[in-house]
């Protein structure tokens, strides 16, 4: 197991809670800041880590690439268990800076919102990111702009799916601020539903959208 690896994917999960959680503690209605803040982190450190660990920086991609074939299973738990180690500190920090963290940006279901509803966006903006990821990075299709593509599609998808579900799209972002904030509401659906929406989006580009030269 690549110990610059592990690293790469701790800090850069620890930066996105940070930041993506820190801004929407901090600007609770700024829907457009918190957007641009995740997807931000995602596109710094795509650059700057992409080389060294592919700046998975989310459990659910990591399990996409691993139904997609694209990483080993024992370096996907590594993956795993740093990407909510980092995520899980990241909260730690924050809470500890903030002179007023509030609910810590924990992703919680809006009032209107049912688990079902929320499930179901979680689901299909996890496929989305991952779907890109895919269609960029792994396949090196968009050379040099991957990053961009990946975190303009996370700034896209929280700015439609922030209102409703708080848009996780990675059990990482969502486990650190629900255990420091003790607020455990509709867990599982963050879980569940990024983890299908990657599932489904590692499907369709093993079985339709991959080229034959990548096999």
């Amino acid at each position: 197991m690549n110990t610059k690896n592990l690293v790469a994917e701790f800090v850069g999960t620890f930066a996105l809670i940070f930041i993506g959680a820190g801004a929407l503690a901090i600007t609770q209605a700024n829907l457009v800041g918190v957007a641009l803040a995740h997807g931000l982190v995602i596109v710094t450190f795509a650059y700057a880590y992409g080389h060294i660990s592919g700046t998975h920086i989310n459990p659910a991609v990591t399990l996409g690439l691993l139904i997609a074939g694209e990483i080993e299973f024992v370096a996907a738990i590594g993956y795993w268990i740093v990407q909510f180690l980092g995520g899980i500190l990241g909260a730690v920090v924050l809470n500890a800076v903030l002179p007023n963290p509030g609910d810590l940006g924990v992703t919680i279901l809006a009032e209107s919102v049912t688990p079902v509803q929320g499930l179901v966006v979680e689901i299909v903006l996890t496929f989305f990111l991952v779907n890109t990821i895919f269609n960029t990075a792994v396949s090196g299709k968009a050379g040099n702009f991957a990053g961009l593509a990946i975190g303009l599609t996370l700034v896209l998808a929280i700015l439609m799916g922030g209102p409703l579900t708080r848009a996780s799209l990675n059990p990482a972002r969502t486990l650190g601020p629900a255990i420091v904030s003790g607020n455990y509401a509709d867990l599982w659906l963050y879980f569940v539903g990024p983890c299908v929406g990657a599932i489904l989006a590692a499907l369709l580009y093993i079985g339709v959208l991959r080229d034959k030269e990548e096999v």
